[in-house]
Order: C-alpha cells, then structure tokens, then sequence
C-alpha cells in the first residue's frame, strides 16, 4: 500500500478556506516531512501548473497522493462550470503521474447545519445527484484517471444508504469507490461491512479516525460541522478514536495496492506536527503498512 496525508491542518481554516499559498505548504511540508511521510495530496494551488507543483514537491523529497474533486452535483445550471473544472482537475493529476482522484458532493448548508443524519432528504435530488455526477465522471475518465466516490459528512451522500444508492447505480467501471472510515463512522455506518460489500471497487481510501462520544453529540444535540469538527473534536488522531482502522484495513481487497491517504482535518492534540507525528506512530504499528513510512 502507498501511503500520503492531506495537509488539511496547515491549510484550512475554521470557515473552510484553503490556503494553498508557497510559505503555508513549505511549512506544511517539511513538518509532515519530518514525520515520515513522502507523499501528499496533490492540490496544485491555483495558478500554478503540474509540472511545477511535481517540481515544489520534489523540493521537499515527496511525491504526489491522489486529490480531490468537489462539485455542486445538485445544480445543473453550474454544471458547465464543473464539468470544465473537473477536467482541468484531471488533467494536472494525470501531468503528476496518479491514477486515481476523489471524487466528492460539496458541502449544503442544510447538513453543514445538522450532520451526519441525512437531513432534508430527497429522493429526486439525489437522483439529479447521480446524473451529474456520472457526466463529470465522464470528462475525468476520459483524461486518464479513475473517479473514486468518496462520501462526506454534510454532503447529499452522506448516510449509508445515499451511498448504497449511488454505488448501486453507476456502472463500477465508471465510478470506482474511494472510502473514508471517519466519515462513514460518523454518519452510523459500519465503516468495515460497508467497504467490504463494495471492496472491488476500492481504489484508493482516506485514513480517518473519530471519537464516538463526540460523535453521538454532534448526531443528537444541537451542534452544526464547524462546532462538531472544531469545539467538540469529532476528528482525532488514527488510533485514538474508535473507528475499527485495523478492520478497514483488512476489508480493503486482496494485495490491495492502492493509496491511503491519512487526514486530521482538525488535530485532536495540540499542533499540526504533534498530530502528525501521532498518525505515524500508529501506521508504524501495523504490520500491513510497514515500509510505507520512512
């Protein structure tokens, strides 16, 4: 297995912006450098083209992770728009050499406000989701990469059954599936049963842990994304919360070879680096991940 990690604490902020600025990713770099990992998710920033973000990375000895590809898949009036992104997207992850992409719904308001319990539900909204989403598949297949569905926690394919649907839905050659644990834990799945019913498809995965507490908390009291991930730290370091990461590991295919990409969107422990650090620690752990770190 290959193994990267989203910078994400380093660069987003609490209100989600990302700041993808040289001084913010060379710190951001050589932290996570420094914690054994060597490789990232490419996010090339914007006016900045593949060739030299490959050339930034190799500054720092790393190597490019598979990105991520957000689309408001709901409104097809935008769809233009994503779909003209989405190839310029693949475009530069296939200039770095990847495969693979995360494919993903944007975040609504409506489940910003109230995670991970499917709120405001809709069947034809999720059936327009589809469509779009199998269109911008599509145009990102036909630049060489394969589109890995990845569910996210305060988006329209939230809950398990949202992801049921879609996955059922578009042919596996078309979408592959590109799972998180943390986010199918904190929306009440099972993260192992889940990936095991569809580790065909598995191509890449996100490496994710969440405490349970935190996370009933923020499914049955009043606290909205920000307040769950922020204040309430639903997110924590792999091997201190409660998703079963060992069972995820062993439901991932057969000589499964394919990348994990590790993410603390927001650190449990103090800084970026102690975060880090931790996550290593626990990869360092696990006789199935060995030589993935230096």
């Amino acid at each position: 297995m290959k193994i990267g990690i989203n910078p994400l604490p380093w660069v987003m902020d609490s209100d989600f912006n990302f700041h993808l600025d040289t001084p913010t990713l060379s710190t951001a770099f050589e932290e996570l450098k420094a914690a054994g990992f060597t490789a990232v998710q490419a996010d090339v920033p914007e006016g900045m083209d593949a060739a030299a973000y490959g050339a930034f990375l190799d500054e720092f000895g790393l190597r490019p992770a598979p990105g991520y590809f957000g689309g408001f898949f709901d409104k097809s009036d935008d769809l233009a728009k994503t779909i003209e992104a989405a190839k310029q997207h693949a475009a530069k992850q296939a200039q770095l050499g990847l495969t693979e992409v995360m494919i993903a719904q944007r975040l609504s308001p409506q489940r910003i406000a109230r995670p991970a319990v499917g709120a405001d539900f809709d069947a034809d909204r999720l059936s327009l989701v589809i469509e779009n989403l199998v269109t911008v598949a599509q145009i990102i297949r036909a630049e060489g990469i394969q589109p890995c569905l990845h569910p996210h926690v305060g988006s329209w394919i939230e809950t398990e059954s949202e992801i049921r649907t879609v996955l059922d839905a578009v042919d596996p050659a078309a979408l592959s599936f590109g799972p998180d644990p943390g986010h199918l834990f904190w929306a009440n799945a099972d993260p192992v049963s889940l990936i095991t019913d569809y580790r065909d498809r598995v191509r890449a995965a996100h490496l994710k842990d969440v405490h349970a507490a935190a996370r009933e908390k923020s499914r049955f009291e009043v606290s909205d994304y920000r307040q769950a991930t922020g204040k309430n730290h639903v997110w924590t370091e792999l091997g201190r919360g409660d998703v079963d990461l060992v069972g995820v590991l062993k439901a991932l295919p057969d000589a499964f070879e394919g990348w994990l990409v590790v993410e603390v969107d927001v650190p449990d422990l103090g800084t970026p680096a102690e975060s880090t650090h931790a996550s290593a620690r626990w990869i360092r752990t696990q006789p199935v991940l060995q030589g993935g770190l230096v």
